[in-house]
């Protein structure tokens, strides 16, 4: 496929997506991490009820992955990268700040919403570099684990020294990165 951009605008966006994993997976990073010691120390619950919360957010994530991809195929993988990642962030940015019913109910909403954003990363990316399917996939999914690994050594050593509300208190900011997505170019109509 052609997409009619230069090698430069290619580049400047592989860039971007590169920052919009790297804000979605540092996010990701926090809670799958961290999320059951905050649910602990936040409102005293026993291990097996937060691993249980924890529980219910990958749940979401899973459903949020598989679910992702068709809708990047029916409204657009730029339509689902703005709202997976910047649509995270009302949630993400109220997270620390309520209670724990609406902790459980964000934290769901939170998975489902940011791990749409995936798969329409690499199949954008893939539309980008036509013909290197497997290599921008190798690529994307790299910086996916590189990235998470970094962000849970890194903000584990930031819980040590600040607590773990405060990590949760500076994450919640990561998703606002998503506006990143506006630089993004068009790569392709979409189909009537």
């Amino acid at each position: 496929m052609d997409h009619g951009l230069s090698r430069g605008r290619v580049t400047f966006a592989l860039i971007v997506l590169a920052l919009l994993v790297f804000s979605k997976y540092i996010y990701m990073a926090s809670i799958t991490s961290y999320f059951t010691f905050y649910l602990i120390e936040r409102f005293g619950l026993s291990v097996a009820s937060s691993q249980l919360h924890l529980f219910l957010f990958l749940g979401a994530v899973a459903a949020g992955t598989f679910l992702g991809g068709p809708i990047g195929d029916r409204i657009g993988r730029k339509a689902v990268i703005w709202f997976s990642i910047l649509g995270a962030a009302p949630f993400t940015l109220a997270l620390p700040y309520v209670d724990l019913f609406w902790t459980s109910v964000l934290s769901v909403i939170i998975g489902f919403v940011l791990a749409s954003a995936f798969s329409a990363i690499v199949v954008y990316a893939q539309e980008l570099v036509p013909g290197n399917v497997g290599m921008i996939a190798g690529v994307f999914f790299g910086l996916m684990f590189g990235f998470s690994a970094i962000a849970a050594a890194g903000l584990g050593a930031l819980a040590d020294h600040r607590g773990i509300e405060y990590v949760y208190q500076l994450c919640s900011y990561m998703p606002l990165l998503g506006v990143l997505t506006i630089l993004l170019p068009a790569t392709r109509r979409r189909s009537a």
